[in-house]
């Protein structure tokens, strides 16, 4: 299975879970599997834990640099899609900023649409032109 593919297994757990808030993350990878016979790999599970568990820290960061934008006023694909990508700017070293972009950019063209597309790669074009890549204090 290739990055890319692993990254759209971690999008889709990420979106299960914005509709489930309250379910524990090993329960929503669960019903992956059994609903669509997903077989979350060692990354994919690892990047969608770890966006769970970062939550407060990603949304921060997203809720600086959507300007004019609140995050209960975003689409759960655009925020989903956000979400994997900042959590793996701030917390994977071993992918470049740039991939973590396009990938997100390739992930809004299959799930969302253009324009949302073009409003990710601006919010994350700019977290990573700021040069301030790490967590946003949520204060």
């Amino acid at each position: 299975m290739t990055r890319s593919e692993e990254r759209e297994q971690a999008f889709l757990l990420i979106f299960e879970q914005a509709f489930n808030m309250d379910t524990d993350p090993d329960d929503i990878i669960g019903y992956a599997v059994e609903a669509r016979l997903l077989e979350p790999t060692t990354f994919s599970t690892a990047l969608y834990k770890q966006t769970y568990e970062k939550l407060d820290e990603i949304d921060a960061v997203i809720e600086k640099y959507a300007i004019g934008w609140k995050i209960n006023r975003l689409s759960k694909v655009t925020l989903s899609v956000l979400r994997l990508a900042i959590c793996e700017i701030l917390f994977v070293d071993s992918v470049p900023f740039g991939v973590s972009a396009n990938e997100a950019v390739e992930l809004a063209k299959k799930y969302a649409t253009s324009d949302d597309a073009a409003f990710i790669n601006g919010i994350l074009g700019a977290y990573i032109r700021s040069g301030d890549l790490h967590a946003v204090s949520g204060d």
